[in-house]
């Protein structure tokens, strides 16, 4: 794979979203950054669920809009952190809320709405764009740094 390397593919429903979230669970790597793309309604929190239900999480997952952060504890990684910043209205807000500490260990960070955050924001080492494409959503997702790349890698082999 290659700089900013993109896979896509079209999710019909719901439930694709959920299995392309729950099949790279297995071979997804931490430390991770990654930015969560799309309009609202996209399926951003419907990744994540699949995501934590195929590495073995039991528990609800809701979308963090008004907690602006919910954090998983699991047996793989120290914690997958899901943050939500569509409500900041600077990107101060970034750090009066303290987030970098919770980007220590062995972590996954997945960020919907990462510009509200503006330059605050940890780069992102891979991007899943969701997008409304006729009855079901275009996902792509792209790598944007080695770790990026290597985690796509292990999931596509």
């Amino acid at each position: 794979m290659t700089q900013n390397t993109q896979l896509t593919r079209f999710l019909p429903d719901e439930e694709a979203t959920l299995r392309l979230g729950s099949s790279w669970a297995g071979t997804i790597m931490a430390p991770l950054v990654i930015y969560l793309q799309g309009d609202l309604g996209a399926g951003k929190t419907t990744f994540t669920r699949g995501l934590l239900q195929g590495m073995g999480y039991k528990g609800a997952v809701k979308s963090p809009t008004y907690t602006i952060v919910e954090s998983y504890p699991l047996p793989k990684f120290t914690l997958l952190h899901h943050f939500d910043l569509y409500r900041f209205a600077t990107p101060e807000e970034w750090e009066d809320a303290g987030l970098d500490d919770l980007f220590a260990g062995n972590c996954l960070c997945l960020i919907e709405w990462p510009q509200q955050g503006g330059t605050f924001v940890p780069p992102a080492d891979l991007t899943v764009k969701l997008e409304n494409a006729e009855s079901g959503r275009m996902c792509t997702l792209t790598a944007h740094t080695d770790r990026g790349r290597k985690s796509l890698e292990t999931w596509l082999n």
